[in-house]
């Protein structure tokens, strides 16, 4: 794969609160997952779409702001399912 375009963000995407009999995938309190334009491998699909909405506010030019979140950079979101918190921050890549 040729990759054509360099990304501005890296994402990273913290499990904040878990109950992990619930999830179906196992994640745990602690947990980092990182990516930039792809979906992190073992990323939920049900929460995917929440996450890549997210990345694209920051992509767009946008913050968290608007969302609710104090921080223009990171935010806070649940699964669909509730049982798992994630908090996702957006880090400038230097170049």
């Amino acid at each position: 794969m040729k990759k054509w375009f360099n990304e501005d963000y890296e994402f990273i995407i913290i499990v904040k609160n878990d109950d992990y009999k619930k999830c179906r995938l196992g994640f745990e309190t602690g947990d980092v997952l990182k990516c930039k334009y792809e979906v992190p491998c073992d990323f939920c699909p049900k929460t995917t779409p929440i996450l890549y909405t997210l990345c694209e506010v920051i992509r767009c030019g946008g913050n968290f702001k608007l969302r609710g979140s104090e921080k223009p950079y990171e935010i806070e979101f649940k699964c669909p399912d509730g049982f798992v918190e994630f908090k996702l921050v957006a880090k400038k890549i230097a170049k």
